[in-house]
């Protein structure tokens, strides 16, 4: 399998290349050349394998000659051997037409652990093959940081350097990232920053040749391919127990970056039946707006009770600009220029009609979440968090034929969320025994200006260069 740049220009690279890269040199983001796609038979044929193994097939046909099939498998097992749940992603019934698809059984009770978790293992086998270190520099809204720490925290030939808005993330958040005290492990938190501004800062380093020619920079957030690969296995999983290929299955995604909803398209273009992938956002709603009316426009970060969907530059999106648009690099390359210059965007015919056949999107406020909330813990008994809520409220207005099943997915354990999700119901949500004692740990932080030369100069000054 080989992997191109949506901007068009960047080399074409094999999946281990596109894993250690994340972010192409021309400011792309790495896609598989083209889509693999299984049959109906093969498919069915998927039905009761376990978690590790559905993986390893499914996202094997992305390897290619990268790693064999029995050592994907072995890297699956490990990575998901340490959930907390043994089906890994088990679903929920909420009534007769609504699911759950409980995504935060993994160490740091997020759905960004199914992908991550695997991720620090690439890293490592990758590296372990050469001499060379990397750099990881990422931003987080909350739950990636926090997942991507935990995942490569005393790993060897790996910093991680994760930035953060000061003040912007849950405390739960905040604390499972900094009080992982590994010395390979780099917290900042930027003053008066929003994410849009911690991801724009990643991206202007991993194109800046001062800091690339000396250090191997490195991406956990969505814009690495491996973490896309890896959250398309879910999709298939939950589907299969839902009728899959002889059913069609719909999945309601809170999402901010896109990330989580692409992995769906993309579970759609191998063959998996999808009826709808509805885009759920809160007022931060640049995606229901561009996948309503064409209006890709950025507008101001409000801080909201569903701080990981606080975006307004959705990375992610580009991937599907891309694919509907023809796979035209050079294009898309002249459509983003163009946004970045001024933060605003119509999408082309094309765009917006092959988006119409999949995806829906919806905008979920303070009020609606909370009602969600609310109705989940009433009619359900299921604590769910704000996230989880505005894509649960997404599903119950999308008005699909009921005997399409939808599934909501819970991105976020209710517990990272306590005092939203207390206001909504009168129930405090605890944390997992697992991660009880996170209040009483140590935690290390540094606070730095939310500037590019600040967070470049403190990456240069600990990171470790390409070869040790």
């Amino acid at each position: 399998m080989e992997y191109v740049s949506t901007r068009g220009t960047a080399p074409t690279l094999d999946f281990e290349g596109a894993t250690l890269a994340g972010l192409a040199s021309d400011g792309g983001l790495y896609v598989p050349r083209e889509w693999p796609r299984f049959d109906a038979a093969e498919i069915a044929a998927m039905r009761g394998l376990p978690y590790a193994k559905l993986a390893a097939r499914i996202m094997q046909p992305f390897v290619g000659e990268s790693l064999t099939l029995d050592r994907l498998e072995a890297l699956c097992e490990t990575a998901y051997g340490r959930f907390s749940h043994d089906a890994v992603t088990p679903l929920v019934q909420l009534d007769g037409q609504n699911w759950l698809m409980e995504l935060f059984h993994g160490p740091t009770l997020a759905f960004k652990d199914v992908a991550l978790q695997l991720l620090g293992l690439l890293f490592e086998e990758f590296l372990a093959r050469s001499d060379r270190n990397l750099t990881i520099v990422g931003a987080t809204s909350g739950d990636t940081g926090s997942a991507a720490i935990d995942a490569v925290a005393g790993r060897a030939k790996v910093d991680i350097f994760m930035l953060h808005p000061k003040g912007r993330v849950s405390d739960v958040q905040r604390r499972q990232m900094t009080t992982v005290l590994a010395p390979n492990v780099h917290n900042l938190a930027l003053e008066g920053a929003s994410f849009d501004d911690c991801q724009a800062i990643v991206k202007r380093m991993f194109n800046d040749r001062a800091m690339t020619d000396r250090f191997a920079i490195g991406a956990v957030n969505s814009i690495n391919w491996a973490r896309l690969m890896a959250q398309v296995v879910y999709y298939f999983a939950t589907a299969l127990q839902l009728g899959a290929p002889d059913r069609e299955v719909a999945f309601s995604v809170p999402t901010g970056n896109f990330g989580d909803v692409f992995a769906g398209y993309v579970a759609q273009q191998m063959g998996l039946p999808i009826a709808r992938l509805i885009v759920a956002t809160n007022v931060n709603d640049i995606l229901y707006r561009a996948l309503a009316f064409g209006d890709y426009s950025q507008g101001t970060v409000t801080a909201t009770a569903s701080p990981s969907m606080d975006i307004q530059v959705s990375s992610n999106f580009e991937r599907l600009l891309f694919d509907l648009g023809g796979r035209d690099g050079l294009a898309l390359s002249a459509q983003m220029a163009g946004f970045e210059a001024t933060k605003a965007m119509q999408l082309t015919n094309a765009q917006r009609e092959g988006a119409a056949g999949l995806f829906t999107s919806c905008r979920a406020d303070a009020d609606q979440m909370a009602h969600a909330i609310r109705w989940a813990w009433e009619h359900c008994g299921e604590l769910i968090d704000p996230h989880t809520a505005c894509a649960l409220h997404a599903a119950r207005v999308a008005g699909l034929d009921p005997a399409v099943p939808i599934v909501t997915l819970a991105t976020a354990h209710a517990a990272k969320f306590p005092e939203a999700v207390e206001r909504a119901t009168g129930q405090r949500p605890g944390l997992p025994s697992r991660v009880g004692d996170l209040f009483e740990r140590e935690e290390r932080c540094v606070g730095l200006t939310g500037t590019y030369d600040a967070v470049a100069g403190f990456v240069a000054e600990r990171a470790t260069p390409k070869a040790g």
